[in-house]
């Protein structure tokens, strides 16, 4: 069997095993952002999450495009409407690792039951561990939320990352902007986009799939803000499981 058919072959059984696994898992998932982007929801105290995305392009190996990446995340609520977590980034194959840990915090500073209005701030500090382009860095970002009657649900905010974080010798800031659909109660159609020239800046595009209250598996399409015409873009999968 050819490597490229060996590779796409790997990745349908493991999806396969990990969908199983997460089912078979019973009450489970914990839903912080839209895709990559941060929502407006938080961690309840005492409820730990964790995650596993996925992002891959099984085929374009002729123009060396082809990756496959693996992110595991946890995340706890601590009180307070404030949710700490980690993320383990960089690690991407083929090419070399750029292994980064990435502790975060998220406040929900603000919440209108009435209105269905929501706002957030956070920071990521990016520490790499591997292979290091730069000693450490952080995104921020603030982030307003409004929900309707309609299952719709608008999402709006800012963000800015420090020098060499996302692209070289550069600092980046811009918007960041979010739109979800309620279905019915399993499916939601979302939408992200984070503006920029740079490894972040991307439309994704997918659903949102809640199985339970505590189970939730996303499936999308990203692409690339710079380069999409040259083949930046790929797949994105996520599913996220409550363990308590």
């Amino acid at each position: 069997m050819s490597t490229p058919k060996r590779l796409v072959r790997v990745l349908k059984l493991a999806s396969i095993f990990v969908f199983c696994l997460v089912m078979l898992a019973g009450n489970a998932a914990a839903q912080s952002t839209i895709f990559s982007q941060p929502s407006t929801d938080v961690l309840a105290k005492g409820k730990i999450g964790i995650r596993f995305i996925t992002k891959f392009k099984p085929n374009d190996e002729e123009a060396k495009k082809k990756f496959f990446s693996f992110t595991p995340r946890i995340i706890v609520g601590i009180g307070k409407n404030v949710e700490v977590g980690v993320n383990l980034l960089g690690n991407v194959q083929p090419g070399i690792d750029t292994t980064t840990l990435v502790p975060t915090v998220k406040w929900r500073f603000f919440a209108n039951e009435k209105y269905k209005l929501a706002a957030v701030t956070g920071n990521n500090l990016y520490i790499p561990l591997r292979n290091k382009k730069y000693k450490a860095g952080t995104y921020t970002y603030l982030q307003m939320s409004k929900a309707f009657k309609s299952g719709t649900k608008l999402t709006a905010g800012s963000y800015f990352f420090t020098k060499n974080v996302v692209a070289k010798n550069a600092s980046r800031g811009g918007g960041q902007f979010g739109f979800e659909q309620k279905i019915n109660k399993t499916f939601a159609f979302a939408s992200e986009w984070m503006t920029g020239q740079h490894s972040s800046g991307n439309l994704t595009t997918g659903f949102k799939i809640k199985f339970n209250k505590h189970f939730q598996s996303n499936v999308g399409y990203t692409i690339a803000n710079n380069r999409a015409i040259q083949g930046n873009h790929f797949f994105y999968t996520s599913v996220g499981i409550n363990l308590n």
